[in-house]
C-alpha cells in the first residue's frame, strides 16, 4: 500500500559481504538500477489491489455502506456483490507487494535512512486523511458519528488498533500490521545489513515461528508474529530475490511455501458454508485460492521482467495515488455513496464510478498537495543525526 516502487534494471548477483578490519563482515547494496527506471507493473498492480479493497467496501459486504445506499448492497448489485465480496483479497496482495518493496528499500540502507523512507512515506497522508475524515463526520449534514477528540488525537499516532480505541479509518488496521512487519525487517535484516543468507533466514525463522504461535494460541506470540499475513510478506520478500537471481532455487521454495500457507489462511478466514447466515456472501474456496494464486503470479512476472512491457508512465501516478486513495475511500466513500445515490437518485453503477472518481481526484490532491511537500521535509529530518 504504502511503497515506492523499483527499477526495471536487471539483477545483479548477490555480494554477501566484505571483510572489514578484524574480521568482521558488512553487507554488499545491489548495484544501483539505473536512473529513472521503474517497476511500473508494479505501481499499476498496487492500483488494481486498492481497488478490489474498494469494491469490497463500496458493494461487497452490508453494514455502513448498506446505510449510505439507502438498502443492502445486495440489492444495489444483485450478480456484482458475489464478486465484489472477493476484493477484499486485495490487501494479501498489498503484503506481497509490501514484501517485495521492502526487502528491496532496505537492502545496504542504514537503520535512521529505513526507518525515515518509512515514516515519511506513511505519515503525511495519513496524518491528513486522519483529520479530513475526522472534520466530515463531525459536520452536522452527515450521519456518521465521529469518534471523541481524545480518540482523535490517539488516531495520529498509528496505535489506536492495538490500545482498542475507535478508529478514524477503518482500514488502518492493515498498517498496523504493515508496521509490525518493518519493525521486524529492521531489527533481523536492516539492523545486522542485508545479505541474501540473512534474508533466508529471517524468512525461514519467521515461517516456522507463526506456525508455533498459530500451534500454541498465545495472544501475545499472534500480535507480534501475524501467522495469518507472515506468508504473504514472506512471499514477497522471496519474489524480491528471485528478480535478483531468477535461478535462485531457495528463494523459489520461500515462495513456495509462502503461497501453500498463504492460501490456507485466505481460505480459512474468508470461506464459509454457503448456508451460513452469518456472513454476506458466499465466498468460493476454490475462487479464494485463484485469487491469492493471481497475486503471488503478478507479482513474480513483474519480478522475472515479463511485463516489462507496461512502461507507461500513467502507471506512476497510479502508484502514487493509492496509498492516499487507500486511506480515504472507505469512510468518504460513504458520505459520497449518501450523496449521490440517496441525495441526487443517481444510479448504482454512476455512484460507484463517481464515488471512485472522486476518491481517486482526493486522492491526487493529497499526493500533490501534502505529500508533495511533506514526505520529503520529514524524510530529511528524520535522516539528519541530531547532535
Amino acid at each position: 500500500m504504502t511503497e515506492t516502487v523499483v527499477s526495471t534494471s536487471k539483477p545483479q548477483p548477490v555480494a554477501t559481504g566484505l571483510a572489514r578490519p578484524g574480521g568482521a563482515t558488512t553487507a554488499v547494496p545491489p548495484r544501483r538500477k539505473s536512473a529513472g527506471g521503474r517497476l511500473r507493473a508494479l505501481d499499476g498492480l498496487r492500483l488494481v489491489a486498492a481497488l478490489m479493497v474498494a469494491a469490497y467496501h463500496y458493494g461487497g459486504r452490508d453494514g455502513e455502506i448498506s446505510e449510505a445506499w439507502g438498502s443492502s448492497t445486495r440489492t444495489q448489485f444483485p450478480t456484482a456483490h458475489t464478486w465484489f465480496a472477493y476484493g477484499s483479497l486485495g490487501v494479501q496482495i498489498f503484503f506481497v507487494i509490501s514484501g517485495f518493496v521492502i526487502c528491496m528499500s532496505g537492502w545496504g540502507r542504514p537503520l535512521r535512512s529505513f526507518f525515515a523512507s518509512r515514516a515519511s512515506r506513511l505519515l503525511p497522508s495519513y496524518w491528513a486523511a486522519v483529520v479530513l475524515v475526522t472534520a466530515v463526520f463531525a459536520l452536522p449534514p452527515v450521519a456518521y458519528e465521529a469518534v471523541s477528540p481524545s480518540d482523535a488525537l490517539l488516531n495520529l499516532t498509528m496505535l489506536q488498533y492495538p490500545l482498542g480505541v475507535d478508529r478514524v479509518l477503518g482500514v488502518c488496521w492493515t498498517l498496523w500490521a504493515e508496521i509490525r512487519f518493518y519493525a521486524l525487517f529492521a531489527l533481523c535484516v536492516v539492523l545486522p545489513g542485508a545479505t541474501r543468507e540473512r534474508i533466508l533466514l529471517f524468512c525461514a525463522v519467521w515461517t516456522m515461528a507463526a506456525a508455533i504461535a498459530d500451534a500454541a494460541n498465545e495472544p501475545w506470540l499472534n500480535i507480534v508474529l501475524m501467522p495469518d499475513y507472515a506468508p504473504f510478506f514472506i512471499g514477497g520478500i522471496g519474489l524480491y530475490l528471485v528478480h535478483r537471481d531468477r535461478r535462485d532455487a531457495t528463494a523459489w521454495g520461500v515462495v513456495a511455501v509462502s503461497w501453500l500457507i498463504g492460501q490456507h489462511y485466505a481460505v480459512t478466514r474468508l470461506w464459509q458454508a454457503p448456508t451460513d447466515p452469518d456472513f454476506f456472501s458466499y465466498r468460493s474456496s476454490l475462487a479464494i485460492i485463484l485469487v491469492v494464486t493471481l497475486g503471488f503470479a503478478a507479482v513474480a512476472a513483474i519480478a522475472l521482467g515479463a511485463l516489462n512491457w507496461a512502461n507507461w508512465r500513467w502507471l506512476t501516478v497510479a502508484g502514487a495515488l493509492t496509498y492516499p486513495f487507500y486511506l480515504v475511500h472507505e469512510h468518504l466513500g460513504w458520505v459520497a455513496v449518501a450523496a449521490l445515490h440517496r441525495g441526487l437518485g443517481l444510479p448504482s453503477y454512476a455512484t460507484l464510478g463517481l464515488t471512485l472518481a472522486a476518491m481517486l481526484l482526493l486522492a491526487w490532491l493529497l499526493n500533490r498537495y501534502v505529500e508533495g511537500w511533506l514526505t520529503p521535509l520529514l524524510r530529511s529530518r528524520l535522516a539528519t543525526r541530531g547532535r
